[in-house]
């Protein structure tokens, strides 16, 4: 009888706590129920897409890839004669490997991040690494802050940029 009688208990509260729980949900009266009711509200939401929103022709959404973008077409431009290890539209991100020059003890990693897709002098954020390695193959690595090679390729980014978006207002 004890074994009963727990089982029948269990049984009880297993029964509220599904009838509590599924009572907390209220249906809404103007809750379409066919397809055709959802599409219908859908649209009259401005949800789900058409041929407008596909092509951005009603201004609510702007997709940009990153070959329309005049700021990463004149960053990969400008960067073009080092090798890329990570570019990342989505992250806003161009990384370089490291490169160095005629002089073999030093080499330069440049990052640029996007700040904005907008054509401007805080939408960009350039950062210079060196390294300089000495004989015995010891190096150091720095951040150079105020360095001349930021400060052109920064320049040289905004410029060729500036360019870019005017050429394509002039296709437009």
């Amino acid at each position: 009888m004890n074994n009963n009688f727990f089982k029948f208990l269990i049984f009880t509260i297993i029964l509220t706590i599904l009838s509590f729980s599924c009572a907390k949900k209220k249906m809404d009266p103007n809750r379409p129920i066919t397809a055709e009711d959802k599409r219908l509200k859908n649209i009259e939401e401005g949800r789900g897409a058409s041929l407008k929103t596909i092509f951005g022709r009603d201004g609510a959404t702007n997709y940009e890839f990153s070959t329309s973008n005049p700021m990463w077409r004149a960053t990969l431009e400008t960067l073009d004669f080092l090798p890329l290890t990570t570019v990342d539209y989505s992250g806003g991100i161009v990384i370089t490997d490291w490169y160095s020059g005629d002089n073999a003890g030093e080499s330069v990693k440049i990052t640029v991040r996007f700040l904005s897709n907008e054509i401007r002098s805080n939408s960009l954020k350039v950062i210079v690494h060196r390294k300089i390695c000495d004989s015995n193959l010891k190096c150091k690595t720095n951040i150079s802050s105020n360095s001349a090679i930021k400060e052109e390729l920064h320049s040289t980014i905004l410029k060729k940029a500036a360019l870019f978006q005017k050429s394509d207002k002039k296709k437009k």
